[in-house]
C-alpha cells in the first residue's frame, strides 16, 4: 500500500475533451440509429456520460491516494462493479422520471439496460487499469530517479575521498624532505617551503574543480616538479613535451601528479645517479594521451611505496568513465617504466560526471 499526494496524469487532462466528444457521438447515434428526438438523445447521452465521468474521476482520485498490491486488484474490480451499479441505477431512475410519458423510450431503456451496465463496467474497468498503470510507472520512475541520485552522490563522495587521500600522500613525502633539508641545507629548505606553499594554495583554489584544462594541469605539475627539483637537485632531470592542440583539452584535476610522483619514486629512490623523467601529452582520435616515462632498476624496489597512487587513479577513472583500461603500464626492454593515461574527450564534461 502506498499513500501519495493527488496528481493529475495526462489521462485526466484529456478526459474533458474525450467526454464531450463521446457524449456528442452517443447523442448522434441515438438520433439517427434509434430514431429518437434530439432532446431525448442528448438528455440520455448527457446524463449517462456525466455519471460515468464522475465515477471515472472518483476511481482516479481514489487510486491517486491508494495503490493496491497485486493480490488486492480484486478489491478494485469490486469497487468498479459497485460504482457501475450506482451510476446505471441513478441514470435509470433519472431518465425514466424525466421521460415518464414516452412509452417507446422506456421500453427501449429497459431492453438496453444490461448493455448499458456492461459498457459502463468496461469503461470504469479501463479507467481503473489505466490509472493503476500510470501511477505505478510514475512510482517506478521516481524510485529510479532516487536510485540514480543516490548512486551519483555515492560516486561523488568516493571521488572526493580519493582526491583528498592523494594530497596527504604527497604532503607527507614533501614534509619529510623539508625536515631532511633543514639539517643539511636550510636555504634550500626555505625555497622548498615557499614552493610547497604555492603548490598547496593552487590545490585549494581548484579543490572544487573536477575537470581542468591540460594547460592548468601542466602548470600545477610544474609547481610539483619545482618542489621535487629542490629535493633531488641535479639528480632529477625533467623533459616535458606538450602538443599545442592539447592545451585546451580537459582531464580530471590532480590526476597526473600522483603518476609523476610514482615515476620519480621508482626512478630515484634506490639510485644515486641522475635520471630523466619524460612527460608526453598528445591527442589521438579525440582521446587525450598522457605518457610518463622513467628508468628503473628491476632488481630494486621503491622504498615506502604502498601502491595507493595508481590504484586510486584507476578507481577514479572507472568511476568517471566506467572503463578499467584507461590507465596502462608497461616495461620496455631498456628498463623504462611507462605509464599511459587516456582521457576520452566530450563536449560536455559535466555530463561525463
Amino acid at each position: 500500500m502506498t499513500r501519495r499526494p493527488l496528481s493529475v496524469p495526462q489521462i485526466q487532462k484529456n478526459a474533458l475533451g474525450i467526454a464531450v466528444a463521446w457524449t456528442i457521438l452517443c447523442a448522434v447515434g441515438f438520433h439517427y440509429v434509434v430514431n429518437f428526438s434530439w432532446i431525448i438523445s442528448f438528455t440520455d447521452s448527457v446524463i449517462n456520460n456525466l455519471l460515468l465521468a464522475v465515477a471515472c474521476i472518483t476511481i482516479s482520485n481514489m487510486l491517486g491516494y491508494y495503490q493496491p498490491k497485486n493480490e488486492r486488484i480484486l478489491y478494485v474490480l469490486i469497487i468498479t462493479l459497485a460504482l457501475t451499479f450506482v451510476i446505471i441505477f441513478m441514470a435509470k431512475y433519472a431518465l425514466l422520471y424525466i421521460f415518464a410519458d414516452f412509452k417507446n423510450y422506456q421500453d427501449f431503456y429497459s431492453f438496453s439496460f444490461p448493455f448499458r451496465g456492461l459498457i459502463s463496467f468496461m469503461c470504469l474497468g479501463w479507467c481503473a487499469l489505466a490509472n493503476i498503470l500510470w501511477y505505478r510507472l510514475e512510482e517506478q520512475s521516481e524510485t529510479q530517479d532516487r536510485l540514480l541520485t543516490a548512486q551519483t552522490l555515492a560516486k561523488e563522495a568516493e571521488l572526493n575521498k580519493l582526491r583528498h587521500q592523494l594530497q596527504p600522500h604527497f604532503l607527507f613525502n614533501s614534509l619529510n624532505s623539508v625536515f631532511a633539508l633543514t639539517m643539511v641545507n636550510p636555504k634550500e629548505a626555505g625555497v622548498m617551503i615557499t614552493k610547497l606553499a604555492s603548490f598547496l594554495r593552487g590545490t585549494l583554489k581548484r579543490d572544487d574543480e573536477l575537470w581542468v584544462s591540460v594547460e592548468e594541469e601542466m602548470e600545477y605539475i610544474q609547481l610539483y616538479l619545482d618542489i621535487e627539483k629542490v629535493r633531488f637537485s641535479h639528480r632529477l632531470n625533467i623533459e616535458v613535451n606538450v602538443e599545442d592542440d592539447t592545451l585546451n583539452l580537459c582531464l580530471p584535476g590532480t590526476l597526473l601528479q600522483p603518476i609523476v610522483e610514482n615515476a620519480i619514486k621508482f626512478g630515484l629512490y634506490n639510485t644515486s645517479s641522475a635520471i630523466t623523467i619524460k612527460i608526453d601529452v598528445k591527442v589521438e582520435q579525440n582521446v587525450l594521451h598522457l605518457k610518463v616515462q622513467n628508468p628503473f632498476d628491476p632488481e630494486m624496489k621503491a622504498t615506502g611505496g604502498t601502491g595507493f597512487g595508481l590504484t586510486a587513479i584507476k578507481r577514479r577513472l572507472y568511476l568517471l568513465f566506467a572503463n578499467p583500461h584507461l590507465l596502462q603500464t608497461e616495461i620496455e626492454a631498456n628498463n623504462l617504466y611507462i605509464t599511459t593515461l587516456k582521457i576520452p574527450q566530450k563536449n560536455d564534461q559535466d555530463h561525463t560526471n
